[in-house]
């Protein structure tokens, strides 16, 4: 009977796969121009705030724009190994496939949550330097922390459910279409439709935060807005998982 592969291993072989994809590198330039760039833009154009926490979030404004890059690189880091026919090897040598997508999964959103914590840093020292608040923007304002800390979980969110629907579609355009439908589209579409049930599907959309709002979506306090992105992302990756032990390949 042989032997599990560790899961140390699988990490180290997804890690390999993500990083020898050119499409990683572009996703990730993108991600770091866009909302870096729309960050300090936004901060500069604001000349005061009121609060710190607020200048905070203005200046990462860029993250509801740098999402898409980042449900291109989740479904990517899927669809690429079906459409290249290398799944099978992978499938062959982890028969338990749920640890292979769980893998995939880990390594992709620490790539992710890695990308967001570095322009989360960007963006605060761009409201701190651009935006005049009473008292400064410090380091340690639990407000801010807490303003940063939302950013970069829900990036981390979306990520999960890019890489979750990628294994459930298994199509790059479907995947890549649906994630940008739920997190980015859809979202303010229905919020600027109006009307009681279109804001009660836009609050409940995986719409990513923007500190303590959600992206051009109806706003909700933000444990529960977060509480809804967190659901979409486990139970996607749940029918993923499920799909992927069932289906002959």
């Amino acid at each position: 009977m042989s032997r599990a592969v560790p899961f140390a291993a699988l990490l180290r072989s997804e890690w390999t796969k993500l990083r020898s994809v050119r499409a990683t590198w572009w996703c990730s330039g993108i991600y770091l121009l866009v909302v870096g760039a729309t960050g300090w833009l936004a901060a500069a154009s604001t000349a005061t705030s009121s609060r710190a926490d607020v200048a905070v979030q203005t200046a990462l404004i860029g993250f509801g724009f740098g999402q898409l890059a980042l449900v291109v690189l989740g479904v990517l880091a899927v669809t690429t190994e079906f459409a290249s026919g290398s799944v099978l090897a992978s499938l062959t040598a982890v028969p338990r496939r749920t640890r292979l997508l769980l893998a995939k999964t880990v390594v992709v959103t620490a790539w992710g949550v890695a990308l967001s914590a570095t322009l989360a840093v960007a963006c605060w020292l761009a409201a701190r330097t651009l935006t005049v608040v009473p008292g400064g923007v410090g380091p340690t304002d639990p407000a801010v922390l807490r303003t940063l800390g939302l950013q970069v979980a829900a990036a981390g969110l979306v990520t999960v459910l890019s890489v979750a629907v990628g294994a459930v579609l298994r199509s790059t355009a479907g995947g890549v279409g649906l994630g940008a439908a739920l997190v980015f589209v859809l979202p303010p579409a229905l919020a600027l439709a109006g009307g009681d049930l279109a804001s009660r599907v836009s609050q409940g959309l995986p719409a990513l935060r923007v500190g303590e709002d959600a992206f051009l979506a109806v706003t909700t306090p933000w444990p529960v807005g977060m509480a809804i992105l967190a659901a979409w992302a486990v139970v996607v990756w749940v029918a993923g998982a499920v799909l992927l032990e069932r289906r002959d390949v």
